[in-house]
């Protein structure tokens, strides 16, 4: 899987990730680490939630199942790492990029809107996260870790356009394009006002 350098065009993302962030996240290797896995068990347990509440919608739950067993892999992966490494898995800190999300998901309205945005806001993590891998597939000094983030990113390339794809097939396709544009441009209005931090995926 290829990635081009334009991100906007790849992912949809309006703001590219500022270079100096690989930098940071190089000096921090271990937080860096356990907050990637961190991430990669909320992706699980985030698709486990969604096949619950929508049990009833046959594909969401045919296309989601693979994705709950992939991320969880993926924890594992970070976690074998952290270990190799003689580093520690540590605490669970707070996402502010996450919790910042979440404040602009419909909580009222009907059922059909909420679900559209649960799948977007996954949709959005999951290409930013892409996003991260592949400046870390490009940026790090150690190249073991360049190529183990490279693979990452292709693994999860395409997770977001799956949260896009599920959506439309439940969604009118113009609804769903209308709001995935609101929240590409919430989400780099997050990124210009989080403060950067190299201990943190997001």
């Amino acid at each position: 899987m290829e990635l081009s350098r334009d991100t906007k065009n790849i992912l949809g993302l309006h703001l590219p990730t500022d270079p100096r962030w690989v930098n940071l996240a190089a000096k921090s290797l271990e937080d860096i680490l356990t907050d990637h896995a961190y991430c990669e068990q909320k992706a699980a347990t985030s698709c486990i939630s969604i096949i619950q509440r929508y049990s009833d919608k046959e594909k969401l739950v045919a296309e989601l199942s693979p994705i709950v067993t992939e991320e969880w892999g993926h924890f594992r992966l970070v976690l074998a790492e952290l270990q190799k490494r003689n580093l520690k898995l540590g605490r669970q800190r707070k996402d502010e990029y996450v919790n910042e999300l979440l404040k602009f998901e419909t909580k009222g309205g009907s059922e059909e809107d909420r679900m559209l945005d649960k799948l977007l806001i996954c949709a959005l993590i999951e290409a930013r996260s892409c996003e991260r891998f592949k400046r870390l597939s490009e940026g790090l000094n150690d190249e073991y870790l360049r190529h183990f983030y490279r693979r990452f990113m292709e693994s999860e390339a395409g997770h977001y356009t799956l949260f896009i794809e599920l959506a439309e097939t439940y969604i009118d396709n113009d609804k769903v394009r209308t709001r995935w544009n609101q929240w590409l441009e919430y989400e780099a209005g997050i990124m210009q006002q989080l403060t950067l931090r190299g201990d943190r995926m997001h």
